[in-house]
């Protein structure tokens, strides 16, 4: 019969442990039930057989606020504070200066019992608790932002990483191109291995990792949390501008006085100037040039070459092949006609000789900076990575024993969720579908069960009275300072760029 007896001290009750003989105990964290012998830790390398006693390995996480309001340094006792809230307390206790994370804090997979931190702290005047715990996420993906026009593979495309499906290719967006991986069918609907592989994905895209993927009919692609994408062994190092007819439009005006006709390779939208809306404007005559594909409005044109690594995530590495015709009774000789991709990489110039052939000619310096300034208004090429999971399941549970009370808090923007202290965007509809930025948590914040899952921070803010009234665990509820002086933890800076987690608005849709 399995026994769970509360710290004295701490009042927090460990995850529930069966002895067993030969000097292993059973594990119930998470389903799995793991037999630990001593010394020895669990599958997941997260808890461990200590002295015949279940013990966390990693410390809880907690993040420290260096910044006030202003983003100014805070003094601590008239001196810089050196990041122990224990030795310098902040001279404004009322402020909050640290926050107490789900990562380290113990999973409580199924939630029979509370969460395993609580967490009273006063802010600007307001009571508030902090519900933390390490969630268990089998229903939950990520979503990668690959910065790049080239043609990593078509829509609906399988992902493959060490010869199993991870994912899929998804809609491509404002240039970029969108994978989808993980999620509950990959990684308990396949085989064992499918799910392992998986989730040893997932869990690297989340702890800021390299992974190199494979595109069924298409490239390879190593992506990694804010680095550049690499694409068949190429890093990519710029965002597009903007479509061909985007760049057309910011640039009209300063190619006016260096060409006669612009031409702006680009897999979705190839813009051509003379015939485009913004070289009407500024009254360029035409040129007669005609381009291949599909005319949409004037001076836009679908599909012009093949999707691939070419120009403007086209096939194509000569520009020249997208002529169709040049209209003799329109060009004329000594025309100047430019080509160029849409991040400025790929360009070419060229004059029409007395047949109306394409000469290839150096371009002036002033032509030259403005194809330059394209360059320089592409933004850096990243991988964007995304953490997608649904925390509408028994996770509730943990907060408060009637959880849709937890669910509509959220809904009626009392209760903040975040994950390792970043901002969550909480979906719009039922349940708690919550997406965070990765790149703004805290190094190695998720872990994996075993069965195979994820294991992600989750952490629910509220002020104290609606922390009550929602039938929460008060009896459960610990001092900040009681934390700090009670239990193991590692207190890593908060990102600049979050905003501190109590005291937030919730993000909801």
């Amino acid at each position: 019969m399995s026994s769970t007896h509360a710290d004295p001290t701490t009042g927090i009750e460990p995850a529930p442990v069966e002895p067993k003989s030969g000097g292993k105990i059973i594990c119930n964290a998470c389903p799995v039930l793991c037999n630990i012998s001593e010394g020895r830790s669990g599958a997941c390398d997260r808890y461990a057989n200590v002295q015949g006693a279940l013990t966390r390995l990693d410390p809880l996480v907690l993040t420290a606020r260096t910044l006030d309001e202003k983003d100014e340094l805070v003094a601590f006792e008239g001196k810089p504070w050196d990041g122990n809230p224990l030795d310098n307390p902040p001279v404004d206790a009322d402020k909050s200066p640290v926050f107490v994370t789900g990562i380290g804090s113990t999973t409580t997979y199924p939630d029979y019992k509370p969460a395993p931190f609580i967490v009273a702290a006063r802010h600007a005047g307001v009571d508030t608790v902090t519900v933390v715990t390490e969630g268990v996420f089998s229903y939950c993906s990520f979503k990668v932002k690959i910065d790049t026009d080239r043609y990593i593979g078509p829509e609906q495309a399988s992902v493959r990483h060490d010869g199993e499906v991870v994912g899929h290719v998804t809609t491509a967006e404002y240039g970029s191109q969108m994978l989808s991986l993980g999620g509950v069918h990959h990684l308990t609907g396949g085989s064992k291995r499918e799910g392992k592989v998986t989730c040893q994905v997932m869990m690297d895209l989340g702890n800021k990792k390299p992974v190199e993927l494979q595109i069924e009919g298409g490239a390879t692609v190593v992506v990694q949390a804010g680095r550049p994408p690499v694409i068949n062994g190429v890093v990519e190092k710029r965002m597009r501008v903007g479509c061909g007819s985007a760049t057309i439009g910011i640039f009209a005006p300063q190619w006016k006085a260096h060409v006669d006709e612009v031409i702006v390779v680009d897999d979705h939208i190839t813009g051509v100037l003379t015939e485009h809306q913004a070289g009407k404007y500024i009254d360029m005559p035409p040129s007669g040039i005609r381009i291949r594909g599909k005319k949409s409005t004037p001076g836009r044109y679908f599909q012009v070459a093949n999707p691939g690594m070419g120009w403007g995530g086209t096939d194509i590495t000569d520009p020249l092949t997208i002529i169709e015709r040049v209209d003799e009774k329109v060009a004329r000789p000594g025309m100047r006609v430019l080509f160029v991709s849409t991040t400025g990489e790929d360009h070419a110039y060229f004059v029409l000789d007395e047949q109306l052939r394409f000469v290839p000619a150096a371009m002036s310096a002033a032509l030259r900076k403005v194809v330059d300034r394209i360059g320089e208004n592409c933004e850096p090429a990243l991988c964007s990575v995304l953490f997608l999971g649904g925390a509408g399941g028994s996770l509730r549970a943990g907060v408060t024993d009637n959880p849709i009370a937890l669910t509509r808090s959220i809904k009626e923007l009392l209760t903040n969720v975040t994950a390792g202290g970043a901002p969550a965007y909480v979906w719009p509809g039922g349940g708690i579908m919550m997406m965070v930025d990765v790149i703004r948590m805290p190094d190695n914040a998720f872990g994996y069960v075993p069965t195979p899952a994820i294991v992600a921070p989750i952490e629910f803010v509220m002020n104290l009275a609606d922390y009550a009234a929602m039938g929460g665990y008060m009896h459960r509820v610990r001092r900040i300072e009681d934390v700090l002086a009670s239990e193991k933890f590692r207190l890593v800076a908060q990102d600049a760029r979050n905003p501190w987690p109590i005291g937030t608005k919730p993000v909801v849709g």
